[in-house]
């Protein structure tokens, strides 16, 4: 698909990192610093694979790069190991977050597992507690600094453990004190969400949201299950939806397009969506899309192995509820802002195209409607001064 607006935000004085955005899937333990991470590990004799901070900056995303899950599952060997005390969850939720409002968040969904981070001897609702003393503590910074930004907690039970019920339990048990929403996370292929049904029960009869991880690794059967059994009001990746798409093109050459373009020569065709990419488009549930991420662990395979055949403008001109978010900033090297920025370039969005995938966050968040309604006032406001002083 090509991008149907003229004036990308690349070609105005439009600062992109000054615009507000929504975070909802980004990772609590791949979004540490590199040197708080050599710092934590020094304090607990834990062997880091590079010293500095450039150099173990650039182990991660070398590791995050090279194609092998295996490296890339290790390096958060490292992240999780340092992770594993009231005091070091507190600093790292505090940097978190303070990165996030630096970055222009005004509102973030912070996924983690507390099941691995009691090692070192912390209960479950005490490492849940010591997350929500940090993030609270850096949105406090963050607001001293003149940045606004709100946060809340994903709770997330991982998939290969069977403690998915014990976890949404205490997700539950926190709601009201900083959780806002549940997960499943780790290998999607073998572990579907239909293994947890008696947790996501358990969530339903709670009325307590959830998001799953779900056609990243795995494809449609995985999506498909998520909503089944999951319940799953929004799809953690769910890039692979777009398996469930075929394009036409041999009957577009000299006709009008699925976009509405006149045809002649260009590159257009007509779009079929499956039963189960309709049924996603057309109820409106969020995919939480993560570009780079998505090139780095394979997701987006089946198109090509560049950011130009990401099927997410495929995706956003279809008329999915996409949104834009980090995955693991730390392992992938990125900001939010530099993920907008790269699909500005990609596919020539402009200020128009950002609000839209800025509003589809702020109306996928688990806040209650009157939080999002502010919230989407609030970006609406901020887009339009951006664009007056632009002009």
């Amino acid at each position: 698909m090509t991008p149907t607006q003229p004036n990308p935000v690349s070609d105005t004085a439009i600062d992109i990192a000054t615009l507000p955005k929504i975070s909802l899937h980004d990772h609590l333990d791949g979004g540490l610093r590199p040197a708080t991470i050599l710092e934590l590990a020094a304090e607990i004799g834990h062997t880091l694979p590079a010293q500095g901070a450039e150099a173990l900056g650039a182990w991660f995303r070398e590791s995050a790069d090279s194609g092998s899950l295996e490296r890339y599952l290790e390096t958060f060997d490292h992240t999780i190991a340092v992770m594993q005390t009231r005091e070091a969850l507190i600093r790292v939720a505090r940097e978190f977050v303070e990165d996030l409002a630096a970055d222009g968040v005004v509102y973030g969904e912070v996924r983690w597992a507390p099941e691995q981070h009691v090692a070192g001897g912390l209960s479950l609702d005490e490492a849940v507690e010591a997350v929500q003393e940090g993030l609270e503590a850096g949105a406090a910074a963050s607001i001293a600094a003149g940045r606004v930004i709100q946060v809340g907690q994903l709770i997330t039970a991982m998939r290969h453990a069977d403690r998915s019920l014990e976890i949404a339990e205490l997700a539950v048990r926190h709601r009201g004190r900083g959780a806002v929403g549940f997960d499943i996370a780790g290998a999607e292929i073998g572990f579907p969400a239909a293994r947890f049904a008696e947790a996501f029960t358990y969530l339903a009869s709670h009325q307590f949201p959830a998001t799953v991880h779900a056609g990243e690794a795995a494809g449609i059967e995985s999506i498909v299950d998520a909503l089944v059994h999951g319940r799953a009001l929004r799809l953690g990746h769910g890039v692979r939806i777009a398996e469930d798409i075929e394009i036409d093109y041999s009957d577009s050459e000299n006709d009008a397009g699925s976009d509405g373009t006149d045809g002649d020569d260009t590159d257009v065709g007509i779009a079929n969506l499956g039963s189960v990419a309709s049924w996603v488009r057309d109820r409106g549930i969020p995919l939480e899309l993560c570009p780079s991420s998505n090139l780095q662990t394979g997701a987006v395979a089946a198109f090509g192995d560049d950011i130009e055949s990401h099927p997410f403008d495929l995706l956003y001109q279809l008329g999915f509820k996409v949104t834009v978010n980090t995955d693991n900033r730390l392992m992938s090297g990125v900001t939010l802002t530099g993920e907008f920025e790269l699909l500005v370039e990609t596919f020539g969005y402009d200020l128009g195209d950002l609000l839209e995938l800025t509003l589809n966050a702020v109306d996928a968040t688990f806040l209650p409607l009157e939080d999002r309604e502010a919230l989407a006032e609030h970006v609406a406001s901020s887009f339009d001064r951006a664009a007056g002083q632009a002009s």
